[in-house]
């Protein structure tokens, strides 16, 4: 067998063995802590998910498909459901930090997995950017409810809306960075905090918004027909960006072969019912055409069920809570990813390098920060919301392909969850990740293959020339488990293509 270095880039394949031999710590041999368990990886799941698809996306959701926004939910979950069965099964067999750049480095090649995490990019780093936007808007609404003042709109809406330069979306991703360089236990601790606060919120707003049902308020069901429940769900599937965060968690969770696909599969089903109700009686409280459009929709709705600007002010904080969770989440899901890429050579080694003092990955976290604040402070929503959709499809679609991969050549690896009704699963989440991404449209299409070819050009000149999979080049932490697997007469992590190294 030809030795990784002599193998054309886009063949080479990293073992699951090796990426978990090499997985927990940097270079100079500073490691994560596995401190999350099974209570934290669920809330930190929820607070990655839940915030601005809900808070502030339904409302254009409900602009595209009217009342069938129901449909549209419903189809983005069956989407994510498909998906979220591969995550699990990879997620258990592979607890690394890498997400899915890693299932794709195991199955696919070295090429095509930098294309996964430059992917990863706009899932993570552009939708916190959107997250952050839409964290402004109900900063003004509950400024408004408890003093009657808000901030200038040029300082608080992204341009498009009014706004010049969106300040509170830039202040939120401050305080999660402050948050996260302090330490993992710091941060899941907060995220919990949050994520049932949040829960909390938006059960109050279902109870309300039944309370006021009409079922008039139903009719038309569908104006726009299929086109529009298929654009509408290409929409809600933002709403869903953020459950693979799970799996970033790998090197940081305890007992990560069961506890992430439980958690994965919690999150979905949890999420999923919320959103329909959420979506059901928003509708049934205030007709399509008054919710579709509108800014801070759910609060629009309390205050116009109760007559009062108190109720809306309470669901202006559990947004303002919500998306500052998701920030904190979804940010700390993007430094876990540069860090594996970084781990592997890459992306430059200042993303893998972990602070002794705090086992975070400090300069990583700040660099992050400075860098997607910018399009948080200046970009409008709709741009990044729409371009983070189809990355994150596309992502979605290769996990799925990934997991037939690793069945097809690695059918040993252990394995705590499998996909049900494999392969139909994994090929139906493909099929549906395919219908929302006709469903983003040309123009969305257009920027997304700019985006591609940007990310090969960043691999063939930096990326394939400097892999340490070609230089054959391992940390302190490959070499230390290599060791011990040789000690106990186990295989030693072993670099494969189309072959599977025994296991023990």
């Amino acid at each position: 067998m030809r030795p990784p270095f002599l193998r054309p880039s886009g063949l080479r394949i990293k073992s699951p063995d090796l990426l978990i031999a090499e997985s927990g710590a940097d270079l100079e041999g500073n490691g994560l802590r596995r401190s999350m368990g099974l209570f934290q990886l669920i809330c930190f799941g929820i607070g990655a998910i839940v915030g601005t698809g809900i808070f502030v996306g339904l409302s254009d959701t409900v602009a595209e498909a009217g009342p069938a926004v129901l449909v549209s939910f419903v189809l983005a979950a069956v989407t994510c459901v498909f998906t979220a069965f591969s995550f699990a099964e990879l997620g258990g067999a592979i607890p690394v930090s890498g997400s899915a750049y890693s299932y794709a480095y195991a199955t696919l090649g070295e090429r095509l997995a930098f294309l996964v995490g430059w992917c990863l990019l706009l899932e993570y780093g552009i939708s916190v950017s959107a997250v952050a936007v839409g964290w402004g808007q109900y900063l003004n609404e509950l400024l408004g409810s408890l003093t009657g003042w808000q901030l200038p709109a040029a300082l608080s809406q992204p341009p498009g809306d009014g706004g010049i330069v969106n300040i509170p979306a830039v202040v939120v991703m401050l305080l999660a960075a402050l948050l996260l360089v302090r330490g993992i236990r710091e941060s899941a601790r907060a995220t919990a905090a949050m994520a049932v606060l949040k829960l909390a919120i938006l059960v109050l707003f279902c109870v309300i918004g039944f309370s006021a049902f009409q079922a008039g308020n139903l009719s038309p069901f569908a104006p726009e027909g299929v086109a529009g429940i298929t654009s509408g769900a290409s929409l809600a599937f933002f709403s869903y960006i953020g459950f693979d965060a799970i799996t970033t968690a790998g090197e940081e969770a305890r007992d990560p072969r069961r506890n992430i696909p439980v958690a994965i599969m919690v999150c979905i089903g949890v999420v999923t019912v919320l959103y329909c109700l959420v979506a059901l009686s928003a509708i049934g409280a205030l007709s399509a055409g008054q919710v579709g459009g509108r800014p801070a929709a759910l609060s629009l709705i309390v205050n116009h069920v109760t007559h009062s600007t108190l109720g809306g002010g309470v669901i202006a904080f559990g947004a303002v809570v919500a998306i500052a969770s998701v920030v904190l989440a979804v940010m700390y899901g993007q430094t876990r990813i540069l860090m594996s890429m970084a781990r592997d050579g890459l992306v430059p080694r200042i993303f893998e390098r972990v602070s002794p003092r705090t086992s975070t990955p400090v300069a990583n976290t700040w660099i992050v920060t400075a860098v997607f604040a910018v399009p948080a402070a200046v970009v409008p929503l709709d741009a990044v919301m729409n371009l983070s959709t189809i990355g994150t499809l596309a992502v979605m679609a290769v996990v799925n392909l990934s997991v037939i991969m690793l069945r097809r050549n690695r059918p040993d690896l252990p394995r705590r969850f499998r996909v049900p009704l494999f392969p139909v699963s994994p090929v139906l989440g493909i099929a549906f990740c395919l219908y929302l991404i006709y469903g983003t449209g040309p123009a969305t299409w257009l920027q997304f293959a700019g985006f591609l070819v940007a990310g090969a050009l960043v691999y063939a000149c930096y990326g394939r020339r400097r892999s340490r999979l070609a230089t054959g080049a391992q940390g302190p932490a490959a070499d230390a488990d290599a060791a011990d697997a040789d000690a106990t007469g186990a295989d030693a992590a072993a670099v494969s293509v189309g072959a599977a190294p025994r296991e023990g």
